[in-house]
């Protein structure tokens, strides 16, 4: 997970946001199992929320409000950077999850 963390703050985003540990679990999950990419509204924001005893919906606000924050800060080129390809438009929460994990994958 250091490593996770490590990305995280490579993207402006700091510990004072709910959603960090959430994007933090969901990372790590879909670096386990990516098939829980295909399911995220029915198998890893529920999986996160049990985790942190919050609500799902709790979970996908607060990783919308991570993907805004790093979207609209400086940090915007890393994130292209870690997505090897131009993003011309904020991504959705499970891109943004995506995007993190296939960069952490590929250090491996």
């Amino acid at each position: 997970m250091g490593r996770i963390h490590d990305v995280l703050k490579t993207l402006g985003i700091r510990r004072t946001y709910k959603g960090y540990y959430y994007v933090a679990d969901a990372v790590h999950l879909v670096m386990n199992d990516p098939s829980m990419l295909l399911y995220i509204s029915k198998s890893l924001y529920p999986e996160i929320a049990r985790r942190h005893d919050t609500t799902i919906n709790c979970v996908e606000r607060d990783i919308r409000t991570v993907v805004k924050c790093c979207w609209d800060s400086e940090y915007v080129e890393t994130l292209e950077a870690m997505a090897g390809v131009p993003l011309y438009r904020k991504p959705t929460a499970s891109e943004f999850i995506d995007i993190l994990s296939g960069y952490l994958l590929s250090e491996r």
